[in-house]
């Protein structure tokens, strides 16, 4: 088998010609394969052939991380995308999903997190935190912690005396209601948005233009729940301050 002069060809590729037509290592590919970044190929005896979804893939996982991305945001990308992808499918798929991850995942004990929180260390906190899924547990006993900039906030709460378990029940019921909120505004994009671009046949010019739209939604639509929160919040806050203080007048 020769190596095809396309990197999109159809003809199936051996590993070191998949390797030499994207530009990585063998083993690199390999490393890449075994973290589930590539679907696994067509096996033919003990060889494997690999195909145009496989050079999308790659391809993609090599720009990410020329752009500075870890394997594990790389990972956490690709997870949803459709194993037979193409390279503008895979392309979409990474410019509607990535503003929208998290941070970079840390690692942690159970003992660093309650001096974190100040409070003794008590494995019904990490309960907690592991059913609101914002921390793993890990086979070597360590916490592995999904969104730490969610964590930071949850823990300036605490440090203003706010029990580590009220906070968590309630973030389970924020958690809840913002779910309602993220499923309102992904139903708004595919409704409108979504069904241009569908019923234009998904152009490139359209393509680009969808991206645009998700990249600048997030700030919007983030803009706008924040907006909506302070003036909820404000009300809530003169009726709670107007009750108790009626209620110490009334002591």
């Amino acid at each position: 088998m020769t190596q095809p002069a396309g990197v999109d060809g159809d003809r199936e590729l051996t590993v070191d010609q998949l390797a030499a037509v994207v530009g990585v290592t063998v083993r690199n590919v390999r490393a890449y394969a075994a973290r589930g970044l590539l679907p696994p190929p067509r096996l033919v005896g003990r060889t494997g052939f690999y195909g145009r979804e496989h050079v999308a893939r790659l391809r993609l996982v090599r720009e990410m991380l020329a752009e500075g991305y870890s394997l594990n945001m790389i990972e956490r990308t690709l997870t949803a995308a459709p194993e037979a992808a193409g390279s503008a499918t895979l392309a979409l798929h990474r410019a509607l999903l990535a503003p929208w991850l998290p941070p970079e995942p840390e690692e942690t004990t159970a003992a660093e997190l309650a001096a974190r929180a100040g409070v003794p260390e008590d494995d019904r906190l990490v309960d907690g935190l592991v059913a609101l899924g914002l921390v793993e547990r890990l086979d070597d006993g360590r916490l592995r912690v999904m969104d730490p900039a969610l964590l930071t906030a949850g823990l300036q709460v605490v440090e203003l005396g706010v029990p580590p378990a009220a906070l968590i029940e309630a973030q389970l019921t924020v958690a809840e209601h913002v779910r309602e909120i993220a499923q309102t505004y992904v139903r708004m994009f595919v409704e409108t948005g979504w069904q241009t671009l569908r019923e234009g046949g998904a152009t490139p010019e359209q393509l680009e233009r969808a991206q645009t739209t998700v990249a600048r939604l997030q700030p919007a639509a983030a803009q706008a729940l924040l907006a909506v929160f302070r003036r909820e919040m404000a009300a809530a806050v003169e009726v709670a301050v107007d009750e108790e203080l009626r209620k110490l007048g009334e002591g």
